[in-house]
This record gives C-alpha cells, structure tokens and sequence, in this order.
C-alpha cells in the first residue's frame, strides 16, 4: 500500500528553463557576469515559486537562501549554437508535499525488511480501514490492541505478532517525529512473550558438525566449494547473506593476519580473523575454480553459469538446498527444524563452550545487542548437564 501512494516525480517538482542560444543572450549574460549576477552562466534551473512567495521579485517569507537556490554552469562558447538539455534542481518546494508515512517507508534500506513492513502495514490497514496516509493519524491506541487480538485469533505466531507491531511503532515514532502525531500510538501495548530464554534455531553438536565438515567430496569442484562453505559457516558463524555477498576482495591482510570481511545488517562491515581450517579449504577451492583474481567477483559461486553471463554468487536457497540438506541427509543428521542459521548457532555455542567471552562473541556475530548474542548461548540446555541423568535408584 505504502509504495503505491504517489509521490511526486522528479519532473513535477521543478521548473525547467532551456538555454539561450542566440549571441544576444549570451552577450547580455557576459554582462551580468560581470555585474556580479548569480546567472553568469549558459545553463540553468530554476525552483517553482514556493508557498508564500511573492513571485517574480524574489522577494519570500521563507529563508532568503531559497531565493538563490539556482545553478548555473558556463557553456561552450566555441561551440555552435544549438539548445542544451535542461538541467534538474535536486532541491525543490515539491519534496515538502511528501506525506511523512511515505517519507518513513522510503528510508528503509533494506529490501527484506521494507516487503515485511509493507504487508504488516497494509495488514494493519485493512484491518482498520486506512485508505491514505493521512488517516493513520486518527489511529487510536485501541484500534492497535483490537488489531492485535485478530492477529492472536488468526494463531500467527508470536514472533510474528511482535514484528507487526515493531513496524506499526516504527512508523508512529517517525509521525512522532515530525510532530504529525502527539504521541506513539503502540507504547503501552502488550506484545506476545517469547516464551524462552534461548533462541529457537537448534544447534547442531560438535561430533555432527564435524561429519558435516568432511562429507562433501573434496576431489571434485563442487565439493572443494561446498567444503570451503561449511567451513566458513562453522569456523566464522556469518549470515546466510553475509556469506553470498562476500567477494574474493574480501579476503583481506590485517596487520599480518588473514581476515574475512564481512557485510553485515544495515551496511555494518566488521572484521573477522579467518581460521586456519576455513583458509586452507578456500585456497583449494580458488585455485581448482580459477577465480582467484577476480577480485570484485563473488567468493563462493555456482558451479554452473550460462555460456557468456556473469558469474552468479549461491544465494539462500542454494545454500540451503545445495549445501545443508544434501549433507545433512548424508550424515545422518536430523534435518527437522535444521537450517542454514543453525550453523551459526553452532558456532556460537562452541565458541562460547570453549570459554569465549560472550562481548567478543557478540562482536564476532555482529549483534547489536548483548541480548540477542545470549539466545545462542546453549551452555545452561547441554542434555548431559541435566538432572535428568543424575537420578539413581
């Protein structure tokens, strides 16, 4: 909904104004040059007259810096005459008129998260009956709490409810903001428990990872790959995403030490040592693939390209399909509720078992939160450890 309300093109925001071409102009513009005048130029653009302008003078009830807000550029005087292309004003009276629901939707940089935001608001909108943005002003903190019973009724899960209504407050702190709202309508309103203290991604255990690690076949190039790739998931415990996006630049030098770097959420980029393991199987793969440099290539790729086309990085359900469910059946490892973020929290789990301090585990994961690095903290549900297996009779 939110990216089908109209927002103002480009060309309905400015005024555009052609150059002159006749040596008249240009001779009465080589005097005002030289009178100091800001249109001492061949080519320019000028704003529409803003709200509250008086038009022609100039003269505003605005910053005067708008007034002045015109570029001009000196042209080609060798040149024959002939008309030039208009130039556009990046900055202009129109952007004003943006409604600031769509302005909120707009700064969202992630493509995954703008696609959830959007179905939750349109979710929430046709739940309540908002036809346009402006309508969410007169949303009340009742109309959220009988929003979120429905959501109950439909048996959605709770973590689901929790990021409908996270979108929802995204959205009233931006209206709170910009003073469109007096207050955010969704404080206050009870969220869904998570019901545990531990995320709910299974780690694998240590013997499983280590099958994991050796079966692919290593005499072949999809298996040279495919090892290099459980190798980074289980000695680094990047993101699936994290791991399709790096390159073979990525493979860096830091003050002696090979590093990985890694493109985190939000553009985050951090730094992680590359273990000695990961490196070994990654040098293999480089070198039966050939690509080692391509440097602004994608690291891990798929083995088989249209004739011609570039070469294309494994995504997601690649991974998933090609990588973790293949070698998961073939040793024998339960692949009920295993995915490929399974990985990570068996990384994190063993790095924390062996006695990491959770703060660099934290930064090593690229968690903005202590918080979240905790949910992968296994130690305290190690079935050995349960007094399940101290009861004697």
């Amino acid at each position: 909904m939110l990216s089908q309300w109209p927002v103002p093109e480009p060309s309905d925001w400015v005024e555009q104004v052609n150059c002159p071409e006749t040596e008249a102009e240009l001779e009465a513009l080589r005097r005002s040059a030289k009178r100091g005048s800001p249109f001492g130029g061949a080519t320019w653009v000028t704003p529409r007259v803003p709200y509250g302008w008086s038009g022609r003078s100039g003269q505003q009830a605005g910053p005067a810096s708008v007034a002045k807000n015109r570029t001009c550029q000196p042209a080609n005087r060798t040149a024959s005459p002939r008309r030039l292309s208009p130039r556009r004003l990046t900055q202009s009276q129109g952007l004003t008129d943006v409604p600031p629901e769509i302005e909120w939707f707009a700064n969202i940089d992630n493509p995954r998260t703008r696609r959830a935001y959007e179905a939750d608001i349109e979710d929430f909108s046709r739940f309540v009956g908002i036809k346009h943005p402006a309508e969410f002003r007169s949303v009340t903190r009742a109309h959220v709490i009988a929003w979120r019973k429905e959501l109950e009724g439909r048996g959605l899960l709770a973590a689901t409810i929790r990021r409908k209504l996270s979108a929802l407050s995204s959205l009233f702190d931006h209206l709170c903001e910009c003073n469109s709202v007096p207050h955010n309508v969704v404080d206050g309103v009870k969220r869904p428990s998570e019901g545990a203290n531990e995320g709910k991604t299974p780690a694998i255990g240590d013997d499983q990872a280590k099958a994991l690690l050796n079966s692919p076949d290593g005499n072949t190039l999809k298996g040279k790959r495919d090892r290099a790739t459980l190798a980074v998931f289980l000695y680094h415990g990047l993101r699936c995403e994290e791991l399709s996006r790096l390159t073979v630049r990525d493979l860096q030098d830091r003050r002696g030490v090979k590093h990985l770097r890694v493109h985190g959420k939000r553009d985050k980029i951090r730094f992680i040592p590359a273990h000695v393991t990961a490196l070994e199987r990654i040098a293999e793969y480089l070198e039966a693939a050939g690509h080692a440099l391509d440097m602004a290539g994608p690291l891990f790729r798929r083995v088989k390209n249209s004739k011609g086309a570039a070469p294309r990085p494994l995504t997601g359900s690649a991974l998933y399909a090609c990588v973790l469910k293949k070698y998961t059946r073939q040793t024998g490892i339960d692949a009920d509720g295993v995915c490929v973020h399974s990985l990570r929290a068996t990384a994190a789990t063993n790095a924390l078992e062996n006695k990491a301090d959770i703060a660099k585990v934290q930064e090593w994961l690229g968690h903005s939160s202590i918080s979240t690095t905790r949910l992968y903290d296994k130690r305290l549900s190690r079935p050995e450890d349960s007094p399940t297996f101290k009861v004697a009779y």
